[in-house]
């Protein structure tokens, strides 16, 4: 929670980690580190998305400006099982050199970059292909055409797109730090 607002006790919350947005009314939240005498689990109570990167929320027991800037530079945590199915596609720190597989061309890779955009993210991908005996680096869109399954342990599964031409080709001799890469 980066601030209070307002005399009924809202704070702007910021996602972090490059996560999207996550508040929803009705979410039940836990304030860490809890304070000392007071609740440590809420009910966000109301949303409002006008705020940037942020958003104003209201939580359950939070009624006055007091109460909420004491809030001020606590984190809020949610039950896994209470955000949306798709929050592991936004996580970048846990996708950041998860192995990833294409059943279709049978090759795995890795990924090596995440780029933040505003419709969908990319994900620079090296992928190893034995039989050719070359490294192919990609930029791949991380719509679901394309990302099949991100399971919370193991490759990601992914189909590369017909047509969709490797950035940068070299051979599996020059590893991907000495002579491939996105450079």
């Amino acid at each position: 929670m980066v601030k209070a607002h307002g005399r009924n006790g809202e704070v702007v919350t910021v996602s972090v980690h490059g996560l999207p947005p996550l508040m929803r009314e009705g979410l039940r939240i836990a304030v860490v580190p809890p304070p000392l005498k007071e609740e440590r689990w809420h009910t966000v109570t109301s949303v409002d998305d006008g705020w940037g990167a942020g958003q104003l929320i209201g939580l359950s027991g939070v009624r006055d400006i007091a109460a909420a800037q004491a809030l001020v530079g606590k984190l809020l945590l949610a039950s896994r099982d209470d955000l949306p199915e798709d929050v592991a596609l936004h996580d970048v720190d846990a996708l950041m050199g998860r192995e990833v597989y294409d059943e279709e061309r049978d090759l795995t890779g890795t990924i090596d970059e995440i780029l933040v955009g505003p419709a969908n993210d990319v994900w620079g991908v090296t992928m190893r292909d034995e039989r050719r005996g070359v490294y192919e680096a990609y930029l791949i869109p991380v719509i679901d055409e394309v990302v099949r399954e991100v399971p919370l342990t193991g490759a990601v599964r992914i189909r590369i797109p017909e047509g969709l031409e490797s950035e940068k080709t070299w051979q599996i001799e020059a590893s991907p730090e000495a002579g491939g890469g996105r450079g």
